[in-house]
């Protein structure tokens, strides 16, 4: 009896490896349906080969399938009139709920790839590949999840070697000064950069303790649990160590580079520890992100290997184009999303790589280990990608990083490239908010060149430490007008306009014209340079002798290129009143212009009088016609003092009091 029952197992397997596959079951998995036919069900991809039809109602309303914020953060990158592509609309439902009807148990779904993720038996597999809207069906990767375990460590068992020096710099980092100064971040902070305005989502096993005190001010849009399908996370202590180093703020304790940034939470990881994961929670989470208009994301996660009867990925994979999880991060890159992920904690290896997914991407800003001092970390990844290019990008601080725990409103210590990556992307946030428009692969190569090893950048240390202030000053930003007005106010007309943060306004030329002339130059105002603040900036036109005006201002950047503003008209009113104005600037040192107007054609006298009375000298006398004349007083030959300056005219007389200090 039991060696027939053998006999009929035995029988049974080979009919599974003798089995004529549908060309639509990819290699793979044929190959792990022979190798492991026992199995009950098999995590497979269903790719589509469309969307269905009735699509054109998507792309007239863009906002359907993704959020404003999406539709501007694509803009950096994509056609203005064309933001949303084929692979952004949804996958057709109908599609889904035949495979349902067949015994199919989805699991994520995927707009990016037109495909759903789930478990079938080996009849539902043979059933469903049969379908004319089925494209392919391939293994869902999974993966040994390469996050790092965390041994809290007693805080008094780390001394940092880098002391935070008294009244330097705004803010108190308490012991996190050691892994921000190293990337140059406090410096970065005074300046008055932190994140504000730029969305990142984090991208964990969980998130513990959120009412840690390190989070008290943060702003946390929304959060998702992609392994349970719930808004509602499961805890972990990784995620509550990454999320403190990217975002938290504790003054004397802890704070990290984006402290003011606006946070997605998403949990991709069903357990701690080297659990097999799949690449399907991952995509549906980028994918997720992108819609709510996420800039940055930063994942301290990786996946390679595992032992069977897991499908897997190795060393040979990561070249950038094969890994699912890597092709989802470039094409998040692609829609203008800055991907930042640790390069992996599996250390150097001399015959090859040992980076995880998705940290081979070449569109991926991979962050690698180093300690306090600057040496790479031990157990930092290394390149080359299997395709040859150079990985990690860049590096930060992974060694002895200051944290948030799971318990009360403790710290403690944690080491890993997980931890280097969250400062990395932090980074990446300052500078989007300096600068919105720049690209992903903008940011990369601001990074890039700007960092420790520019010029000479190896597979193991990249192209170096992260420098936040030199990238950040490197950033040229348009100069934006936020606006321009002009106000006749006492016989001149008063400009002003205001800019937003600017680093590349070499200044102002102003331009007026008459109502029916050309415009001309009558003034320059050099620009602030390298303001990150709002910047107010005032002319004055004295020189009137028209009914009206426009006035329009010409932007000069620093490399010559020039925009010009709105036109602003003015109206001239009191031409036929007789005034003698304030002089400008007063008090002077040592010239100022004195300004008057004469309503018909006279002689005019002007006289320079001291406080006490007696006269200096005659400024001017002359017949004039009517109009608006400036005149310049030159004080070089006066002593510091109060002076009075008279205009007499057939009309009348007029006196102004000025100061001359020296």
């Amino acid at each position: 009896m039991r060696s027939i029952i053998i006999a009929f197992v035995l029988l049974g397997t080979l009919n599974v490896f003798a089995q004529n596959f549908n060309e639509k079951i990819s290699t793979k998995l044929q190959t792990q349906i022979r190798t492991e036919g026992g199995m009950e069900n098999y995590l497979i991809w269903v790719d589509f080969n469309d969307k269905g039809n009735d699509l054109q109602k998507y792309f007239n309303n863009p906002e359907t399938v993704v959020t404003q914020r999406s539709l501007e953060r694509r803009s950096k990158v994509l056609d203005k009139s064309n933001l949303i592509k084929y692979s952004d609309l949804p996958v057709n439902q109908n599609y889904i709920q035949q495979l349902v009807q067949d015994g199919f148990v989805v699991k994520q779904k995927s707009k990016w790839f037109n495909s759903v993720s789930g478990y079938a038996t080996l009849d539902v597999i043979n059933r469903i590949s049969q379908y004319p809207f089925v494209k392919l069906l391939d293994v869902v990767g999974v993966y040994a999840s390469k996050k790092d375990n965390i041994e809290f460590q007693k805080i008094e068992n780390f001394k940092s070697n880098l002391i935070q020096p008294e009244g330097i710099h705004s803010l108190n980092y308490g012991a996190s000064f050691a892994q921000l100064n190293q990337i140059n971040v406090p410096a970065v902070h005074d300046s008055g950069y932190n994140g504000a305005g730029i969305m990142i989502c984090v991208m964990d096993a969980g998130f513990s303790n959120l009412t840690h005190e390190v989070f008290s001010s943060m702003n946390i849009a929304s959060t998702y649990d992609f392994a349970t399908h719930s808004p509602n996370l499961t805890g972990h202590s990784h995620g509550t160590a990454t999320l403190s180093l990217i975002g938290g703020f504790k003054q004397g304790e802890l704070i990290g580079p984006a402290y003011g940034a606006t946070f997605l939470l998403a949990r991709t990881e069903v357990d701690p520890g080297e659990t097999p994961q799949e690449e399907d929670n991952w995509i549906a989470a980028m994918e997720w992100a992108d819609s709510l208009g996420v800039d940055v994301t930063s994942t301290s996660l990786g996946y390679l290997d595992f032992d069977p009867p897991y499908s897997s990925y190795t060393w040979m994979d990561m070249d950038g184009n094969t890994a699912r999880i890597t092709i989802a991060a470039d094409l998040a890159v692609g829609l203008g999303i800055t991907v930042v992920n640790s390069a992996g904690n599996n250390g150097y290896n001399s015959s090859h790589n040992t980076l995880n997914a998705p940290a081979d991407g070449d569109s991926v800003i991979t962050i690698g280990a180093v300690g306090s001092s600057g040496g790479v970390a031990s157990f930092s990844s290394v390149g080359p990608t299997y395709d040859g290019r150079i990985k990690p990008d860049l590096m930060a601080m992974g060694s002895n990083d200051y944290i948030a725990t799971t318990t009360g409103n403790n710290y403690s210590y944690g080491s890993g490239t997980s931890f280097s990556c969250p400062l990395a992307a932090g980074v990446c946030a300052l500078l989007l908010q300096k600068n919105p428009l720049l690209t992903p692969m903008e940011v990369l190569e601001i990074l890039r060149s700007t960092a420790s090893r520019s010029t000479n950048p190896d597979n193991q240390y990249g192209w170096g430490i992260i420098n936040a202030l030199s990238a950040i000053n490197s950033i040229v930003v348009p100069v934006e007008l936020t606006s321009f007005t002009a106000e006749y106010i006492d016989g001149k007309v008063e400009l002003q306009w205001i800019t937003a943060s600017e680093t590349n306004n070499y200044g102002f030329e102003i331009e007026r014209k008459e109502i029916s002339g050309s415009y001309q130059t009558i003034g320059f105002v050099s620009g602030s340079g390298s303001s990150v603040n709002r910047i107010t900036y005032n002319f004055t036109d004295n020189n009137l002798n028209a009914s009206g005006y426009l006035y329009r201002l010409k932007q000069i950047d620093f490399n010559g290129s020039f925009e010009y503003s709105n036109e602003v008209e003015v109206l001239i009113t009191d031409l036929n009143e007789f005034k003698l104005f304030q002089n400008y600037p007063n008090p002077f040192n040592p010239v100022t212009t004195l300004q008057f107007i004469i309503p018909e054609e006279g002689n005019v006298k002007i006289i320079l009088y001291d406080i006490l009375g007696n006269e200096i000298k005659t400024l001017f006398n002359d017949n004039v016609i009517s109009g608006s004349y400036n005149i310049t007083i030159d004080g070089s030959d006066l002593s510091s003092g109060t002076y009075f300056v008279k205009m007499l005219t057939k009309s009348g007389q007029q006196v102004i009091k000025m100061s001359l200090l020296k």
